[in-house]
């Protein structure tokens, strides 16, 4: 054998055995046990009481952090731990005393179809996944899980309405989005006070509850909307997207400047 032909045959070998390994990886990481699971259901089973119960750090020790996030159009996606334990403040209910009687009705307690005593839950390369229905008639959690050295944490979970879902919208075009308009680079503001008109907390001055990471999405007859306030600028983007053949793209951009 010529030395070439030896050089070939021994990077042939070094593929061959990459590609095993690679595979043999994926099988290991994609095995979940009984144990892996009841341990992903203990976690699901303590999401609802952490965030109608008020408990900012309970919350935030769900998610895999750093690394892990919470997603949703309205609430944009949430990276931080700060962020967590703001999201979970951010109810009234847990501006005073906890309410006498049921929980609020509009967050979910129940996730009936799967995610209930029983989820199903798949493996995955990255350690498991599940997809169910909360609540009644409102969406889904699309969710991941990693193991830590602290054990299971939501890698990510992904809120999805009812309404998202009548687009026809995933999670997928919201990720598509937000790379898009530049979210995931760190540009945009957090934004505090109102529902419906959330603003840097620098413009508004003192406490004010805290609404949305980075750029808010929200669906309209139009397509998606979004919001968007430039960090350390003032000024904010009225986005409108849309969806081509070759992907998701700006259709509209209007630019408010910083009010003097």
């Amino acid at each position: 054998m010529t030395i070439r032909r030896w050089i070939l045959a021994l990077a042939l070998a070094l593929c061959a055995g990459a590609a095993g390994y690679t595979t043999l990886h994926a099988d290991i990481n994609a095995t979940l046990t009984d144990k892996d699971k009841a341990e992903i259901k203990a976690l699901l089973a303590a999401y609802a009481p952490a965030l109608i119960g008020c408990k900012p750090e309970a919350w935030a020790d769900l998610f895999a952090t750093p690394g892990g996030y919470f997603a949703s159009g309205p609430r944009g996606e949430l990276r931080e731990r700060l962020q967590f334990m703001e999201m979970v403040l951010s109810y009234d209910r847990c501006d005073g005393p906890p309410p006498a009687g049921a929980p609020p009705s509009n967050v979910p307690t129940t996730v009936p179809r799967g995610g209930g005593p029983n989820p199903d839950i798949e493996a995955a390369p990255f350690g498991a996944k599940s997809k169910f229905r909360y609540g009644r008639g409102q969406g889904y959690y699309e969710d991941e899980y990693v193991k830590t050295p602290a054990g299971w944490k939501f890698k990510s979970r992904t809120v999805m309405s009812d309404e998202e879902l009548k687009m026809n919208l995933t999670r997928e075009d919201f990720i598509e989005i937000r790379r898009l308009a530049g979210d995931d680079h760190g540009h945009y503001e957090n934004l505090y006070g109102d529902h419906d008109n959330p603003t840097p907390r620098s413009a508004l001055g003192g406490k004010q509850p805290f609404r949305v990471a980075g750029l808010r999405l929200l669906t309209s007859p139009e397509g998606v909307r979004g919001l968007a306030y430039l960090r350390d600028n003032g000024g904010r983007y009225d986005d409108l997207y849309e969806k081509t053949p070759a992907g998701w793209r700006i259709k509209e951009r209007k630019y408010t400047p910083p009010a003097k």
